[in-house]
């Protein structure tokens, strides 16, 4: 089985498209095809579904991606180890994050990363904690800084960054606007803006209105952290949210609550890793950066 055929097998897997795949890897669509064709030879099991339209992943598929990518990922990283080594830090930082995570500033923790290691190139996805959280497992990202979602594993790992409490935010008009602490229980019957479930502010807070045994209706659903602070401030629905999300300016004409569920209900960020020797010399860089702060910050 050589490396390449994994890389192609795990282009068309991503791509789900034969032609867009090759065109990615620029390489030719007989090529690629032939290299697919070859590994699934050599494992004896189709790995593909091909129709006229696109192209699935069999059971077989499957089972191989997952382990394809953890393989490339660990090249990678070996890759990266001997240039560290050699004194040259080079190749991908492939970093995850959820909005607005409390305990870094991802933009400027960035910046101060590439002045130090211009060779290494960034790149950055925004997500859920728990779709960051199956993508540093799977080797697709180096590390995430998220919300912690799962217990450490033998394929991840978490350095805490930072915990604080909820706060309800709500319009000044609302008529709880003036108490002095806010319960699951209070909050029942209101109409909520949150995000998306697999979001760490969400979790959270679904964890904390479970443990008190409350429903509640999420009637306002978005993605972004600047559209939840706008429904509220037009009073339609309250939300529960990291404390430090009510110092956006955004935030300044709202009310804010402090918010006690029937279990201390604190927001845990963590940066996610693979386990340490797993780790890439960019994510290890980055974590140093991070924990010692210098004059590029």
């Amino acid at each position: 089985m050589e490396l390449r055929h994994l890389q192609h097998f795990v282009a068309v897997a991503e791509d789900r498209h034969f032609t867009r795949a090759a065109e990615r890897l620029m390489v030719s669509q007989s090529g690629l095809s032939s290299s697919v064709r070859a590994l699934e030879r050599e494992l004896r099991a189709p790995l593909f579904v091909r129709t006229t339209r696109r192209v699935t992943l069999t059971e077989a598929g499957r089972a191989l991606f997952v382990e394809a990518e953890r393989i490339l990922a660990q090249v990678r990283s070996a890759q990266d180890a001997v240039a560290a080594v050699q004194g040259v830090l080079r190749g991908t930082l492939s970093l995850g994050t959820e909005q607005c995570i409390a305990g870094v500033h991802s933009p400027r923790l960035l910046a101060a990363f590439r002045r130090r290691h211009p060779d290494v190139e960034i790149r950055l996805r925004q997500a859920g904690s728990e779709a960051l959280a199956e993508d540093v497992a799977a080797g697709r990202l180096d590390l995430a800084f998220a919300v912690r979602t799962r217990a450490d594993s033998d394929h991840l790992r978490s350095v805490p960054l930072t915990s604080e409490p909820m706060t309800v935010l709500c319009h000044p008009g609302h008529r709880l606007a003036t108490a002095a602490v806010v319960t699951p229980g209070e909050l029942g019957a209101e109409a909520f803006v949150d995000f998306h479930p697999d979001w760490g502010p969400r979790r959270t807070t679904d964890a904390a209105f479970t443990a008190a045994g409350v429903q509640r209706t999420v009637a306002l659903e978005v993605n972004d952290v600047h559209s939840l602070l706008e429904l509220v401030h037009e009073g339609l629905g309250v939300a529960v949210v990291p404390r430090h999300f009510g110092h956006k300016p955004e935030a300044r004409d709202l009310t804010a609550l402090p918010f006690k569920g029937v279990t201390e209900t604190s927001y845990e960020t963590v940066a996610m890793l693979p386990p340490a020797a797993a780790t890439s010399p960019a994510a290890r860089a980055l974590m140093l950066l991070l924990e010692s702060p210098g004059e590029d910050d």
